[in-house]
């Protein structure tokens, strides 16, 4: 096994080719075990796209909270990328456990076969990992037993934009508004937030410099993501950040009469950083319409008043 040596440096990027109707997506299952009913909807939901959904039998094994042992979903993960028939591997969902593929994983076969790897949540820290060591242009987006399985669960708009090729292209009714004035172009980066702040102090830190990045999370308390920003904030992982985008940020609330709102928490810890920031944006974990993002691709980010520009300048994948 080769392990998580050999980073390239960040100015050369890796394009997957392109996702085309017909094409195999590999389903694999890195974090948390997955139920064999969420697996067989989102199926469907992939079919109804125009997909063809493959996965190995073991992806329903089973240790403790995680989807089978670290061997089984290490493998899996290695495989998917060496199979030609697959063009693209989608997650089946988040929950633990990515964290324990970190040390095993063969960056150099994941370099031979560039392919389209999309999910978000727990998957975070694959894709900054891919993203950052590999230098692969990875998908915040949409996870098989989770968007796909309903009925609009998934953005197409996004998802066709980002896999397909295009070049430019505009997030479209992404549900973002401004918090903070500015304008910025940058590296599009991120993803969930307790994932971001987790690399801390391990040798795969996220990598922050010139880039927009995406923060969101579900579920967590106001204070809690005060203190994770905080976290990254002393760790110096905001001091050349380009722009900020938050996510839904579902129930993130102490109490339904708590007197504040989150983003005022937001402004209080970024308010002394001269950035553009917008809070709302339906990507990972949200209500609806998940749209897929693409990390690794030079961005333009526009806030102004209320409104939220965000354009991908170029192509995430090849023709």
């Amino acid at each position: 096994m080769a392990g998580l040596t050999g980073s390239i440096p960040r100015n050369r990027r890796v394009k997957p080719p392109a996702l085309r109707r017909g094409d195999t997506v590999g389903i694999i299952a890195p974090a948390s075990n997955i139920k064999r009913d969420a697996l067989l909807a989102g199926c469907e939901g992939l079919q109804r796209m125009g997909y063809r959904p493959f996965y190995f039998d073991s992806i329903l094994e089973q240790d403790l909270y995680f989807a089978g042992s670290l061997e089984r979903r290490t493998r899996e993960l290695h495989e998917m990328f060496e199979r030609e028939d697959v063009r693209a591997i989608v997650c089946a969902r988040g929950g633990y456990g990515c964290n324990y593929l970190v040390p095993g994983l063969d960056l150099e076969v994941i370099r031979r076969h560039p392919k389209i790897f999309v999910g978000y949540s727990d998957v975070t820290t694959l894709l900054t990992l891919l993203c950052d060591e590999a230098g692969l242009n990875v998908f915040h987006g949409p996870m098989v037993a989770k968007d796909f399985v309903e009925e609009a669960g998934v953005d197409v708009a996004s998802w066709q934009n980002a896999l397909c090729g295009t070049a430019p292209w505009d997030v479209t009714d992404s549900g973002a508004r401004g918090l903070r004035d500015g304008r910025a172009e940058g590296m599009f980066y991120g993803g969930c937030l307790p994932m971001l702040a987790a690399t801390l102090g391990t040798p795969h830190e996220i990598q922050t410099v010139g880039r927009i990045l995406l923060l969101e999370d579900i579920a967590s308390k106001p204070y809690q993501i005060d203190r994770m920003l905080m976290q990254l904030k002393l760790a110096g992982k905001f001091k050349d950040v380009r722009g900020m985008i938050f996510g839904e940020m579902n129930d993130c609330v102490q109490h339904p009469q708590q007197g504040y709102t989150l983003e005022e928490v937001v402004l209080r810890i970024l308010g002394d950083l001269n950035l553009p920031v917008a809070f709302g944006l339906r990507s990972g974990h949200v209500t609806r319409r998940n749209i897929t993002l693409p990390l690794g691709i030079q961005t333009s980010f526009e806030v102004s008043g209320e409104q939220v520009q965000l354009k991908f300048l170029e192509s995430a994948t090849t023709a």
